[in-house]
């Protein structure tokens, strides 16, 4: 019992000696690090149980003779083994992650696994990384060291967050660029005596190369509408699924003129117009905000060579014949 008292004594002197006085703390946090590393090749590439095998190879079969097999692609099935720890279990947490996901344009099966996968392999990597890096750099500070190794794994835990942020904005502003122009298009297509549906097929169409996330929404209704699915609910479902205003007004205008059977075309023909005047108003207030942007810009680049060549001169007279009335006296 002495023996192992000195020996942990003997340890924390030479951690602390090393380390300062984290340095047990180092080590406990190094030994966890390491255990983790070396069960993790177990769990990702342990044996399949023989029975699961044979279940999911009936499955497979199944599937393949029932026609059902298009509907299971898109996942990585490496990841379902870990769906409990990577899937939110609350169901609405769960439809609210892969609603995200899909104003992002993430619209695979795997999509909720792979975020939190994601979060979790950068989170411990760069919590990894940061205690390499205290373990390396000499003569840090209890709070710095900490630091160092926290805030690079709050970074990466976040990261694939405010990468899903930054996606669903961009998606939106294309959207809502190009939703006048999609508009203009249609209702061409529905004067010109097409239906709705080819409609829109002939925008998704026409209009992908410009903007695709549109076009990928509109091709999405046109492929519910003709597997059969009721088209108020394949438009409200759109509505949802871009959470954007002027989309949802449209999906309302084309309900409301389906249920009181008046002209698609008419209400195409108001809807744009508005869409179009409503375009130009947000490009003038886009301008309107622009010389409020600039006054910093301004004053910080401007404003100071403005005043060292206006007052610059001055202040050197005024230098110089200070300086010579000095030497006079």
């Amino acid at each position: 019992m002495d023996f192992i008292q000195n020996l942990l004594a003997s340890i924390n002197e030479v951690m602390t000696g090393m380390f300062g006085d984290l340095g047990p703390l180092i080590l406990v946090g190094g030994l966890g690090f390491l255990l983790v590393i070396v069960a993790l090749p177990a769990f990702l590439f342990r044996k399949q149980d023989p029975l699961d095998k044979l279940r999911n190879q009936t499955k497979t079969e199944k599937e393949k003779t029932t026609g059902r097999a298009l509907r299971v692609g898109g996942k990585d099935q490496r990841l379902d083994r870990f769906a409990q720890f990577l899937e939110p279990q609350n169901v609405d947490e769960l439809s609210q992650v892969r609603l995200t996901l899909i104003r992002a344009g993430y619209r695979s099966k795997g999509a909720v696994q792979t975020f939190h996968f994601a979060q979790f392999a950068l989170g411990l990597g760069l919590l990894a990384i940061g205690s390499i890096y205290v373990l390396i750099a000499p003569g840090l500070s209890a709070q710095a060291s900490i630091l160092s190794v926290i805030v690079p794994g709050g970074i990466g835990y976040f990261l694939p967050k405010y990468w899903v942020t930054k996606r669903v904005q961009k998606r939106a502003e294309e959207i809502t660029q190009g939703f006048p122009d999609a508009l203009d298009l249609m209702l061409v297509c529905v004067e010109a005596g097409q239906s709705l549906d080819q409609a829109i097929i002939r925008v998704a169409k026409e209009m992908r190369a410009a903007y695709p996330a549109l076009c990928e929404e509109f091709e999405m209704v046109a492929y519910e509408m003709k597997a059969g699915k009721d088209k108020t609910k394949v438009l409200r479902d759109m509505g949802e699924r871009v959470d954007i205003q002027d989309v949802n007004s449209f999906v309302t205008v084309l309900i409301q003129s389906a249920t009181f059977g008046t002209s698609v075309a008419d209400a195409l023909r108001v809807y744009a117009s508005e869409m179009r005047d409503k375009r130009v108003l947000r490009a003038e207030e886009k301008a309107n905000k622009l010389p409020t942007k600039l006054t910093l810009g301004t004053m910080m680049f401007c404003v100071p060579p403005l005043l060292i060549i206006l007052i610059g001169p001055s202040v050197y007279g005024i230098a110089q014949n200070l300086g010579g009335a000095g030497s006079g006296f």
